[in-house]
């Protein structure tokens, strides 16, 4: 067992989000179907098989297909010169709050100067989403763990997220020893 810290962030107003700095390269998103379902996988593991939050790894590409079969899941890849650089999973909710269930940027790309750019955009995205009774949307928030990649949570703040609620608890994390 292992201690883990959630930390829950959001923004109630488009205006709160602070640019990132343009990445050296165009970033562009590409939007996902259910027909998509091994890429969204196979892009689900590298981005996060090396840390301790992937609960998602062991999920079939029919598992993927279903997540993205429900209604107000949309998932995209953030690509640089074609090539997948990121994953963003976005869940709008009937009452107009979308939340960024899925990011995160696969190994290669980490520490070049992309995240930022990436959450830039995963967030207008967000802000951009009807529910399904046609509301705008109101707030967005995104959970981060202390098992998630370390520059996590400072990205998400940089861009105008603001921390309100952080649970603690305890967590078997595959690998370690008790």
């Amino acid at each position: 067992m292992s201690d883990e810290t959630t930390t829950s962030l959001e923004m109630t107003s488009p205006n709160q989000l602070v640019v990132g700095r343009p990445p050296s390269r165009p970033l562009v998103m590409e939007e996902l179907d259910p027909r998509a379902a091994p890429l969204l996988r196979s892009t689900y593991v590298r981005v996060f098989e090396h840390l301790a939050s992937g609960g998602r790894i062991d999920w079939s590409a029919e598992q993927w297909h279903d997540e993205l079969s429900r209604p107000g899941v949309t998932a995209w890849v953030g690509r640089v010169d074609e090539e997948v650089a990121g994953l963003l999973e976005l869940d709008v909710e009937p009452d107009g709050e979308v939340g960024i269930v899925v990011f995160g940027l696969v190994a290669e790309f980490v520490g070049r100067g992309f995240g930022g750019a990436f959450l830039t955009l995963a967030t207008e995205l967000a802000w951009g989403m009807r529910s399904p009774h046609h509301l705008p949307t109101r707030r967005v928030w995104v959970e981060t763990s202390s098992r998630d990649h370390p520059h996590a949570r400072p990205n998400y703040e940089r861009r105008g997220f603001r921390v309100f609620q952080t649970r603690r608890s305890h967590a078997e994390i595959p690998g370690t020893k008790t």
